[in-house]
């Protein structure tokens, strides 16, 4: 029998997308994960958690006034979340009314949308070129034109890895006075290129972290949320009292604490993307400069039988069909120098 009370049409309108399962003890290059894992220094601290810390409810502040000396912002600028998905729900909450215009550059983070749909937003777009440049030129007339509520901004873009430099984000904030400009730094410690100190001249300005990438911390949910200290003034008035487990608190710190890990597995990721590039160049295989973790690569007509040979030999590759309307695109996460030479003999036994 079919329910009398129904959700909202807006969640009726979506697909209920999944998470692949069976995914343990395989080669996991589809979600751009830390293919090693987190800092020892977090295990350790995992261990020494108390029964006491776990019956109790979680206090912030110290974790709070951690992170921002961390990043170099103050506590009054900093709010801790539950990852990117749940600072992207808390600034959709705080600034997104039914029929507010949000503004993306797709293909870009498929939780953008989501979230705009589940608030009744409406979608404004411009399209990378086939190149999988960023067209600055139309993002600016289209915010002076425009004016959107929100614009969104992942730098590096997830999927294809496209990264902004400052000068070009620089004129995307002049160009956007009245819109909440938010930009997504999911993988800057691989990029280099951040615009975390500029909140503060830029009131209209938000970044988010996480710590799900190069910290290692996907499978326990942590990330920051960075604005002006009167935004995050009004912003933490809509946060559920205790929304960070304290497991999680407590590898946050962890991770901040063992900075040389953090350095390594970068170093590493950079050495495994130029393992992964120099193979994809002798196969002849299209992909495209990223500034993440992870290569955007066109391997064409072959990429669906591509992905089930190798899922077979236990390689999990990320198809990114659904962004680019044809098959042909999948997203590969870059791992350690022995992973990408096991993903490399797979690639030119299938190529």
């Amino acid at each position: 029998m079919r329910p009398r009370v129904l959700p909202r049409k807006e969640v009726l309108r979506m697909r209920g997308d999944q998470m692949p399962q069976g995914r343990a003890g395989k080669l996991r290059l589809d979600f751009n994960e830390n293919t090693v894992g987190c800092s020892p220094a977090v295990r350790a601290a995992l261990r020494k958690l108390s029964r006491e810390q776990i019956a109790v409810y979680p206090e912030y502040e110290a974790t709070r006034r951690r992170m921002a000396q961390y990043f170099g912002v103050s506590p009054a600028e900093t709010i801790l979340n539950n990852g990117v998905d749940d600072s992207l729900k808390l600034i959709f909450d705080c600034f997104v009314e039914p029929r507010a215009s949000v503004f993306l550059v797709e293909p870009t983070f498929d939780m953008y949308r989501l979230y705009a749909a589940l608030h009744g937003a409406r979608v404004l777009t411009e399209q990378l070129d086939a190149q999988m440049c960023f067209p600055l030129d139309k993002v600016v007339r289209a915010l002076r034109k425009l004016k959107p509520r929100i614009f969104l901004l992942a730098n590096p873009n997830n999927p294809t890895g496209t990264l902004l430099g400052r000068r070009e984000l620089r004129t995307i904030l002049d160009a956007a006075p009245r819109t909440l400009v938010v930009v997504d730094e999911a993988y800057a410690e691989f990029s280099g290129v951040t615009v975390l100190p500029w909140i503060r001249r830029s009131p209209n300005l938000v970044v988010t972290r996480t710590f799900s990438k190069v910290a290692g911390l996907a499978g326990l949910r942590f990330g920051c949320l960075f604005a002006n200290r009167h935004l995050i003034a009004e912003m933490r008035k809509a946060q559920p009292p205790f929304p960070v487990n304290t497991p999680a608190l407590v590898a946050a710190e962890a991770a901040i604490r063992d900075a040389a890990y953090l350095r390594r597995t970068v170093a590493e990721v950079h050495r495994g993307k130029r393992v992964l590039e120099a193979a994809l160049e002798r196969l002849g295989v299209r992909f495209f400069p990223s500034g993440g973790n992870f290569l955007l690569a066109d391997f064409g007509a072959r990429a669906p039988a591509l992905l089930r040979a190798l899922a077979g030999q236990g390689i999990l590759l990320r198809d990114r069909t659904r962004d680019f309307g044809r098959a042909g695109f999948i997203r590969i996460t870059i791992g350690t120098r022995p992973q990408m030479r096991r993903l490399v003999r797979a690639l030119e036994a299938q190529c």
